[in-house]
């Protein structure tokens, strides 16, 4: 005779089974494939979504899919800065990085968060690699400031990826390895040459030029909301896809700190990468539901012939 509690473990038993069969042809479709997965906000500093974010990438390492994790730090950086007491400002969604804020930032992301997730992804094994966009030349970037109101404001030491050499990343692929990138990038002259300065790249348009330049399947931005609202803040106006063409519409109207996060999404679909999404990392596993499941949790954008 089974006890009512026996029969309760089966049906949550029959559940996971038939979430795994739901992903199989997710799986089958990903496989050998590579995803680009930018990591940020909540999931960063939460500690359980933190585990639950390395579970993830350890999952889709052994299911034969690439993943390539590209990482900001801006709550570590903010905090640093705020020790040091250096002054945080932000305009157009972009932090305004001087020179001293400059080699906050350089540490933070290659000396502590970087090296933060490599050790929470190896606690599961010999898996992560981590990589600044200086290793290898991996990336290239030219300053840039943002238009505020109608003006150019001056950022300071941020850059604009122009030039991506992903060698290095190949070959941390090719040995069986998970590679996590700092977006931090040595920018590039005139003549192609590098200048000696080192800038800050928005993570999120570092993930983007990574994923164009690496074919990736999927590109998976985590960040703090569910997704994008057509109607922000009303919570029904949350759009679960849409193209490439619409997005373009809307981007001059969005929210400043959405406005570099949508302009990646767009720039990889342009780019070739066949799906983009923003997901909440405030959620554990959602990354995983966006990419495994029919619903998705998060917002994804599509080419013009791919809407579904």
């Amino acid at each position: 005779m089974i006890t009512p509690a026996e029969a309760g473990e089966r049906l949550r038993a029959q559940d996971k089974a038939a979430t795994l069969i739901e992903a199989l042809p997710w799986i089958q479709r990903f496989a050998g494939t590579t995803m680009v997965i930018k990591y940020g906000g909540n999931a960063m500093i939460n500690e359980d979504l933190r585990r639950a974010f390395a579970e993830d990438i350890v999952f889709l390492h052994h299911m034969g899919v690439h993943p390539v994790v590209v990482h900001g730090g801006g709550p570590q950086i903010s905090a640093l800065l705020d020790r040091l007491g250096i002054a945080s400002e932000f305009r157009g969604g972009l932090r305004v990085t001087t020179p001293e804020a400059m080699d906050a930032v350089r540490m933070v992301l290659t000396g502590q968060v970087g090296r933060e997730l490599v050790g929470l992804v190896n606690a599961h094994g010999p898996y992560a690699v981590g990589l600044s966009g200086e290793d290898g030349g991996l990336l290239e970037a030219v300053r840039t400031g943002v238009i505020v109101d109608g003006e150019e404001v001056d950022l300071g030491l941020v850059g604009e990826v122009t030039g991506v050499n992903p060698g290095a990343i190949l070959d941390i692929i090719a040995a069986g390895r998970i590679p996590v990138i700092s977006t931090v990038a040595p920018e590039i002259n005139d003549d192609g040459g590098t200048t000696g300065q080192v800038l800050n790249v928005n993570a999120d348009t570092a993930a983007s030029a990574l994923a164009v330049a690496l074919g990736a399947s999927r590109m998976v931005i985590l960040t703090d909301v569910e997704g994008l609202y057509g109607d922000w803040p009303d919570k029904s106006s949350l759009i679960s896809s849409l193209t490439a063409g619409e997005l373009r519409t809307m981007l001059p109207g969005l929210e400043a700190g959405m406005i570099p996060k949508m302009q990646a999404c767009l720039a990889a679909v342009e780019g070739g990468v066949d799906r983009a999404a923003v997901v909440d990392g405030r959620m554990a596993h959602s990354m995983l539901l966006e990419i495994f499941t029919e619903a998705g949790v998060g917002t994804q954008v599509v080419p013009e012939d791919k809407h579904e």
